[in-house]
C-alpha cells in the first residue's frame, strides 16, 4: 500500500538531502485507531533517479506494508512525475502538429530497437494520465481548465509541474485514482479473449452430485 509522502522537494532533492528520513506515519491508514502494531520497516530503493530510496512501515494485524512516496515520484512507475509529465506534454504538442504517437514514441525512446516496445513504454504513461486528468477535471469543474490535456492543466494552474500539483489539489482521491498521479492499484488490461469456451490447462474439476 502506497501513502503520500507531502513534500516540496524535487526527486534530486529529495535524494540529495535523504528526504525519506524525514518521512512518518503517525498512524496506520488500515487501522486508524491504533493497535496494530505498527512499525517502521526499513526502506526500499527506486531505481529512477539513482539513490532514491521510500521509507515504508508494516501493519501486523494487516500483514500489509505501508511506503510513503514522495510528491515528486510517479506511483508504480519509474521515475519522477515531471519526466511523466514531460513525456505526456510532448506527446500533446507533437500530435497536435500531424506527428503520430509511434514517431513521437521513437523520437523518445531511440534506444529501443523494437517500436512496438517505444510505443508501449509512451502508452504507459500517456494513458493513465489522461484518465486521471479526465477524472479531476470532473471532479473539480472549473479549477483545472476545460480540457483533460497537461498543456491546459499547466495554463490553468500557471505551472510546468502539473502533476506534482495534481496530487496535491487532489489529495482527497488518491485513493481512488490511478498512477502514477494516485496510489490506487495499477489498472489491469483486459484479459484476452479465448477462442470458443475451451477450458484451460490443468486438471478437470471435481464432479458435483446435482
Amino acid at each position: 500500500m502506497q501513502q503520500r509522502h507531502k513534500t516540496a522537494l524535487t526527486s534530486e532533492e529529495y535524494v540529495s538531502q535523504q528526504g525519506w528520513l524525514e518521512a512518518s506515519l503517525d498512524r496506520c491508514p488500515l487501522h486508524p485507531r491504533g493497535g496494530c502494531g505498527l512499525a517502521q520497516h526499513g526502506t526500499y530503493a527506486r531505481v529512477q533517479p539513482p539513490g532514491m530510496r521510500v521509507a515504508r512501515w508494516y501493519c501486523r494485524t494487516g500483514k500489509t506494508t505501508i511506503s510513503l512516496l514522495p510528491d515528486c515520484l510517479a506511483s508504480r512507475l519509474c521515475g519522477s512525475l515531471d519526466e511523466v509529465e514531460e513525456v505526456v506534454a510532448t506527446v500533446e504538442t507533437k500530435t497536435a502538429q500531424g506527428t503520430s504517437l509511434e514517431a513521437v514514441a521513437g523520437q523518445l525512446r531511440p534506444d529501443l530497437m523494437d517500436l512496438r516496445s517505444a510505443v508501449r513504454w509512451l502508452r504507459r504513461r500517456l494513458v493513465p494520465v489522461r484518465m486521471v486528468l479526465l477524472a479531476l477535471v470532473t471532479l473539480l469543474p472549473g479549477q483545472l481548465g476545460e480540457e483533460p490535456r497537461v498543456l491546459a492543466v499547466r495554463k490553468a494552474l500557471g505551472t510546468t509541474q502539473a502533476l506534482v500539483r495534481l496530487r496535491e489539489i487532489g489529495a482527497a482521491h488518491l485513493g481512488s485514482l490511478a498512477p502514477p498521479i494516485g496510489l490506487g492499484p495499477r489498472q489491469r488490461g483486459r484479459a484476452r479473449r479465448r477462442r470458443g469456451s475451451q477450458q484451460g490447462t490443468g486438471p478437470d474439476p471435481p464432479r458435483t452430485n446435482r
